[in-house]
């Protein structure tokens, strides 16, 4: 049986291990939380070296995008500095194929008609293609990235403004310690909402499940929540809180999407070739083979339209 491990910064809370078959191979997918100790998450990748077919690095991101350039997060990074053997992997490949290819089919296939639909992104540096594909198609737009990352009141609304700051903003931001700018631990299940009126006004809520579970208001009547990593006690608060649909980027196992690092490192080992190596088009071909569609969970009947 392959062997996949995503270690993460996050709370062991949300840690799930499922089975499943890819292509007649059988798979043990498992996450693992650190609480945000960095020092037992060193320990952990130091002792599953070699003894996993590969590692998917949750609760953080290593690499960080502004169009075509990429940016290293040093302390993340550094954290898989044991892993000599295993190959890892942070999800940024899936993000650029598999998401900006969901919010294409959601499209197409007339699940959500962006083009009347006002969406919220909570962050853009860390989902650069859902974030391009939703500036094409959607009616209008607020990226989260001053608001949430760095905690300023100015909402972005242009897609041309967040590579332009992403350009300014990245090559520092990559050198701090990533807990500034995103929760881990028991953090992630304080709910503290804030700049609220722009999830008030938007229909479409996409990004980060932790940060969109962070922040929200407790109304949330109505809403399309697009996102990944919701555990089934998430579920469960977005259905009490109102939300119309979840739609999750990745497959639901036992009531589980896992984060698009685990599912990119699930890739790796069937392709069985080194994540440098891969490109795009591989990604899709396997997806493709692998009968990828968007998991879609209606939660509440949807809201009658007053005229």
């Amino acid at each position: 049986m392959k062997r996949v491990v995503s270690v993460s910064l996050g709370s062991s809370r949300r840690d799930k291990k499922v089975e499943a078959e890819f292509f007649g191979e059988q798979f043990s997918i498992e996450r693992i939380g650190t609480d945000g100790d960095k020092q037992k998450y060193r320990r952990m990748v130091a002792d599953l070296d070699g003894k996993v077919d590969a590692f998917g690095v949750g609760g953080c991101d290593i690499y960080l995008y502004a169009g075509a350039r990429r940016y290293v997060f040093r302390e993340p990074m550094s954290l898989m500095a044991a892993a000599k053997l295993t190959p890892f992997v942070d999800g940024s490949g899936l993000k650029h194929t598999l998401e900006r290819k969901t919010v294409a089919r959601l499209q197409d296939d007339g699940t959500i008609d962006f083009s009347k639909s006002r969406v919220l992104l909570v962050s853009a540096v860390d989902r650069f293609g859902m974030a391009e594909a939703l500036a094409q198609r959607s009616k209008s737009i607020v990226f989260g990235d001053m608001l949430f990352g760095l905690g300023l009141p100015f909402p972005i609304r242009s897609w041309s403004a967040v590579q332009g700051l992403a350009r300014l903003l990245l090559p520092i931001v990559v050198r701090c310690p990533f807990q500034w700018f995103y929760p881990t631990g028991e953090k992630q299940h304080v709910n503290t909402p804030k700049h609220t009126k722009y999830f008030a006004e938007a229909d479409v809520i996409a990004g980060d499940y932790l940060l969109i579970g962070k922040y929200m208001p407790e109304d949330m009547r109505g809403k399309t929540v697009l996102t990944n990593t919701t555990t089934a006690d998430d579920v469960e608060e977005l259905g009490r809180r109102g939300v119309e649909r979840l739609i999750t980027t990745t497959p639901v196992f036992d009531g589980r999407s896992f984060g698009t690092n685990v599912m990119e490192a699930v890739l790796v080992v069937l392709m069985g070739r080194a994540p440098a190596d891969l490109t795009p088009d591989d990604y899709l071909a396997k997806l493709s083979e692998l009968g990828w569609k968007p998991q879609i969970q209606q939660l509440n009947p949807p809201i009658a339209q007053t005229a």
